[in-house]
């Protein structure tokens, strides 16, 4: 059994094909779909989204910013504020981001400004996570 899975972010579609799972990062927890899942909408923060094709354990790695699940029993949506292929992250400007974030967090002058770089700093970080996941299943 499959399900039908659509990775799509504001600028564009990032991914559409079946699955027989999806790893997704929820508020919540990591959530796991599989076919004939219930019905729901979750909010996701940043992190990575894993698609197993059911080719050969084949898994896709998709690192999103954040944004909307929302699972039917045959499909689910991921509306992703940004979408990236993991093996199209760059390490160094997720360092550097990171690095930019930490001071902006040293530096702050309000509050806004301190949420803006925590958040950035958390992108950061799971950028940098879906870097070194994505390294180790290649060794």
């Amino acid at each position: 059994m499959t399900l039908h899975v659509d990775i799509v972010s504001a600028e564009k579609e990032i991914h559409s094909g079946t699955a027989t799972v999806v790893y997704a990062p929820a508020e919540m927890g990591e959530v796991g779909i599989y076919p004939r899942h219930a019905p729901m909408v979750a909010r996701l923060k940043p992190g990575e989204v894993r698609v197993a094709t059911g080719h050969d354990d084949e898994e896709l790695l998709f690192f999103v910013s954040g944004g909307l699940l929302e699972v039917q029993p045959h499909a689910v949506t991921v509306l992703a504020d940004t979408a990236i292929r993991a093996h199209d992250l760059d390490e160094a400007s997720a360092l550097e981001a990171q690095k930019q974030a930490e001071q902006a967090m040293h530096d702050n002058a309000s509050e806004i400004d301190f949420a803006k770089a925590k958040a950035e700093m958390a992108q950061a970080a799971a950028q940098l996570q879906a870097i070194r996941k994505l390294r180790k299943r290649r060794r």
